[in-house]
């Protein structure tokens, strides 16, 4: 592998602290009063706060092979683990004689779909219990009145009951974790990442006391701590406006929890003087809506605002807090790992190393953002404007690109698998690869994996600069032939599929 020299002035190590579904617009140092934050405005308060930061692909998975493998996938997959022609980061950094650790929560690094992200890192904790996460197999029989959700679906309602009290939370334990790394193991003599991905403040939101009463003190009877993924939920009565202001609210609680104990890693990074020689990233892979437009969850709408665009903060050694207004998107922190540590990746990547805007050697490191889920509408995101294109008739043709077959079980639905590949399928190259990879065609009618459903409403153009909160769509109206020709370019420099383009109208 080629490597480079690290950039003059580099820090020596990098700790990325991803919160799921961690909402922007919900965070005190964008703005935000609802929910207390205050370690995450802390951090913010020593870092640069990018403010055209958004999501590439979605949902969970997705986003964190755009981090942690630096190409966009959703255009050729839907959600799964890494392919035979990538390497994930920890692979380069390993040749560069950089440690790297992982410590998470997230049940979905851990199961089909994600089965080998955590492999390449020298060492990785995971902290069990949360949402699907099969830990348990009987509730602990020694707590009489442990506390039931109404999920028994989940393994969740499993775990929870030996949760006693609030740092037995998956949650706290990860940051428990990491910051007793951060204290007793981060090495000295040798440049490290870190990589923490917590996976609060995602569902479910149960926390215990003080947080599950902070936000909804009024509140009687049992938390109510899954949110519907649906869209018109008050419209349709799926939820009261009490059970809506109660849900919203546990989220709040959850986010204020992590937050919390988010600032415990600060603590540490503090007392040892971690600062002077590490880059501190605080990053998410996507929002979560919360009653905006009457939506809830992640359903299969259009990505708005809440759920694309997303916080950034880089604390960096030398350089003082400030806003950064250049577009950038989830694959350039892939680039930026690899900037800061000298190396290079071997596979086709999509991303722009930061560096050049956090040392002020530029200001814009591109011009659009290319955002979706597999087999939905594909987003083209400039700092002016968002084009959401979806298909021109039947959602098809439609391919998925990839050698491992496997992604997202659905708990309780275990017939919701990957459709296995069937006699149309041929092998092709992804862009960049001489591998063959198997390419698997669907039609009207196949069952598609589970994130590719949902109802279509055509096509969104929204003028992000005057209309931020995206309440006029100007799709139809003259600019639309334009933004469809960026987005037509933006396909090809990527080398998107040949069936992407025609099923969107676009050839």
């Amino acid at each position: 592998m080629a490597e480079l020299a690290p950039p003059t002035g580099a820090p020596a190590n990098v700790v990325v602290l991803l919160l799921d579904s961690l909402n922007r617009h919900m965070v005190g140092a964008y703005g935000s009063t609802e929910f207390d934050t205050p370690n995450l405005d802390r951090l913010a308060a020593r870092s640069l706060r990018f403010q055209h930061h958004f999501a590439g692909s979605l949902p969970c998975m997705p986003a964190r092979h755009d981090i942690l493998c630096g190409a966009l996938d959703f255009l050729w997959r839907p959600w799964g683990s890494i392919e035979l022609w990538e390497e994930p980061v920890t692979v380069p950094l390993r040749s560069a004689g950089v440690v790297t650790k992982l410590v998470t929560d997230h049940p979905h690094l851990f199961e089909v779909g994600g089965e080998n992200y955590h492999t390449d890192f020298t060492g990785w904790d995971y902290e069990r219990g949360h949402e699907s996460d099969p830990w348990r197999t009987r509730p602990d029989p020694s707590w009489v009145g442990a506390p039931s959700f109404g999920r028994p679906s989940m393994p969740y309602e499993t775990s929870r009951g030996w949760f006693r009290g609030e740092d037995d939370f998956p949650g706290p334990r990860t940051m428990a974790a990491a910051a007793r790394w951060l204290e007793e193991e981060a090495p000295d003599d040798a440049p490290f990442f870190l990589f923490v991905d917590e996976f609060d403040p995602h569902e479910p939101f149960d926390t215990p006391e003080p947080y599950a009463s902070m936000y909804d003190p009024e509140w009687e009877g049992p938390h109510l701590i899954w949110p519907p993924y649906a869209k018109a939920v008050l419209e349709r009565g799926v939820l009261t406006p009490e059970q809506a202001r109660q849900i919203r609210a546990n989220y709040g609680a959850k986010l204020t929890m992590i937050d919390a104990w988010l600032g415990r890693v600060l603590d540490v990074l503090d007392r040892r003087g971690l600062w002077e020689s590490t880059a501190v990233v605080l990053c998410t892979d996507h929002g979560h809506y919360l009653g905006e437009r009457d939506i809830w969850g992640k359903p299969g709408v259009p990505l708005y605002e809440p759920m694309v665009h997303i916080p950034l903060f880089v604390a960096w050694p030398g350089q003082e807090p400030r806003d950064v207004n250049a577009l950038t998107t989830s694959v350039d922190l892939h680039a930026t790992i690899l900037d800061v540590f000298g190396s290079t990746a071997e596979h086709r990547t999509h991303g722009t190393s930061l560096v050049p805007l956090i040392d002020g050697g530029a200001t814009e490191v591109r011009d659009h953002v290319l955002a979706g889920v597999w087999g939905r509408e594909v987003h083209l995101v400039t700092k002016d404007r968002k084009y959401c294109r979806a298909p021109s008739g039947a959602n098809e043709p439609l391919s998925v690109w990839s050698n491992r077959w496997s992604t997202m079980p659905v708990v309780g639905y275990p017939q919701l698998k990957m459709p296995p590949p069937d006699d149309r399928a041929v092998l092709d190259k992804m862009p960049g690869s001489r591998i063959p990879v198997i390419r698997q065609p669907f039609g009207a009618g196949d069952a598609l994996p589970f994130w590719a459903y949902g109802q279509f409403d055509g096509n969104h153009l929204y003028a992000l600069a005057e209309d931020p909160t995206e309440q006029e769509d100007k799709a139809g109206e003259s600019g639309e032939k334009e933004a469809a020709d960026q987005l037509r370019e933006a396909l090809l420099a990527v080398e998107a599929p040949d069936d992407q383009l025609v099923r969107l109208g676009l050839v």
